[in-house]
C-alpha cells in the first residue's frame, strides 16, 4: 500500500510542492518559499485560485486583444501592386 498514516502521498507532496511554486513563482516577489509553506492549508489555496483566476483573465484579456488585431490587419486594404520599388543603387560621380 502507498498510503501511510497521517502523511502525505508522493502524488499529494508534489501537488502541494507545484501549488508552492506557482504562488512564490507568480506572485512576483510577494511570497517567499517558507511563508507559503507555512501558510494554513485553506488560505494557500485561497491564494492560488486568487493568482490562477487574475492570469487566466490576463491570458483571456491579451487574447481578445491579439483576435482583434488579427481582424483589424485582415479587414485592411491591401497594399498597392503597381508600385514601383527603388532600387537604391546609385551610380557615383566621377571626377
Amino acid at each position: 500500500m502507498d498510503l501511510t498514516f497521517f502523511g502525505l502521498t508522493s502524488n499529494d507532496r508534489i501537488n502541494t510542492f507545484n501549488q508552492i511554486h506557482e504562488i512564490v513563482f507568480h506572485g512576483q516577489g510577494g511570497y517567499n518559499w517558507e511563508t507559503v509553506y507555512n501558510m494554513p492549508i485553506w488560505l494557500r489555496n485561497f491564494t492560488f485560485n486568487k493568482l490562477k483566476s487574475y492570469y487566466e483573465s490576463q491570458n483571456k484579456s491579451q487574447d481578445d486583444i491579439v483576435k482583434e488585431n488579427i481582424q483589424t490587419l485582415k479587414s485592411a486594404s491591401p497594399p498597392i501592386k503597381n508600385s514601383k520599388t527603388p532600387t537604391y543603387v546609385t551610380k557615383a560621380i566621377k571626377k
